[in-house]
């Protein structure tokens, strides 16, 4: 009996020590690739709302992007896709919420931003559909990854130059040289990737040690893992008052978590029916649209998330993780 307790609590120290040094290094790699992405991005020419929407919005995703593809490789669909929902609810509810905390998130409503929040509620309604269907297939994966590319194609063609904070000269100089940019960007994906890796078999071992299926240990806690690139990217530019940023790095993040994380990890290996928990059908995935529907008509109606809808947001974000835990508990 002894033994057994002492094997309990040896692998439950060890499960979250990986999950906590998993995320340590998602951190830090999502904030070394983000800075060099960003500086090859100013330093190329590339518009600043181009930045946001793209570059920025990819840098974010990888954390998401390389866990979900090691999750599906290695049997765990469930995290995968759980992944993904849990993310973006996690960009909407926790990121926009807690950014908007330090200066409400003001936004000029125009063409660009109209036709990114519907792309964005068009990429969540797709994949609501292709959960219902049942599976994500190798050619639905394709199509999600043109989609996307044409996507990219679009914010190239029609982004024009809007007011924009020069960069501070102090962060103009943490680059010395071309060099120590590719370095610092090849040294983050790495970091990224190793801190994928511990994540998963952490999340893996904490949700059978506790017992609620996998894709609720990646709704809650591998979600908000991956999603600490957006939330600190996202205070540290609200902080700036770069609000824009902040916006647009959430509608891009949310769109590339759909399209361009389940699209890849689908081509990879695709997601068969019956391989996920039935919740993220019935429930989360619900959530995640109502989300980005509540996050479209307030910017669209308002133009701005305030401090006060910013901490409804917030305490929704913490009311929905109480709520998954609470229905598998019970189960």
């Amino acid at each position: 009996m002894d033994s057994l307790t002492l094997s309990f609590y040896d692998t439950s120290i060890l499960s979250m020590g990986a999950l906590f040094f998993g995320i340590i290094m998602l951190i830090k790699g999502g904030s070394w690739a983000i800075d060099a992405s960003v500086y090859v991005a100013e330093r190329h020419g590339i518009s600043p709302m181009v930045v946001g929407f793209t570059i920025i919005a990819f840098g974010t995703s990888l954390p998401e992007l390389i866990v979900s593809v090691f999750a599906n490789l290695q049997g765990a669909p469930g995290i995968a896709l759980g992944n993904v929902v849990g993310s973006n609810i996690a960009n909407i509810l926790l990121v926009l919420g807690c950014a908007s905390l330090f200066i409400t998130l003001s936004a000029r409503i125009s063409k660009e931003l109209v036709r990114d929040l519907v792309f964005m509620l068009f990429a969540t309604i797709a994949l609501a559909g292709l959960l219902y269907y049942g599976e994500i297939t190798r050619m639905s994966g394709i199509i999600m990854l043109v989609i996307l590319a044409v996507y990219v194609f679009v914010q190239f063609r029609t982004s024009r130059e809007e007011d924009f904070s020069p960069q501070d000269p102090e962060e103009a100089d943490v680059f010395k040289n071309d060099y120590m940019v590719y370095f610092t960007l090849g040294v983050g994906l790495i970091c990224i990737a190793v801190g994928a890796e511990f994540l998963v078999k952490g999340a893996r071992v904490s949700a059978g040690l506790i017992g609620v299926p996998d894709s609720v240990i990646a709704l809650s806690i591998v979600a908000f893992g991956t999603s600490l690139p957006e939330l600190s990217t996202s205070i540290i530019a609200a902080r700036r008052k770069q609000a824009g940023m902040v916006i647009g790095n959430i509608i891009g993040s949310n769109v590339f978590n759909i399209l361009m994380i389940l699209g890849i990890s689908a081509v990879i290996k695709p997601i068969e029916q019956d391989s996920f928990s039935p919740q993220l059908v019935s429930f989360d995935i619900w959530v995640t649209l109502i989300a980005a529907l509540i996050c479209t008509l307030v910017l669209l109606l308002k133009g701005r998330i305030s401090r006060l809808t910013g901490g409804m947001f917030f305490l929704a974000y913490i009311g929905y993780n109480v709520v998954i835990y609470t229905m598998n508990l019970a189960i």
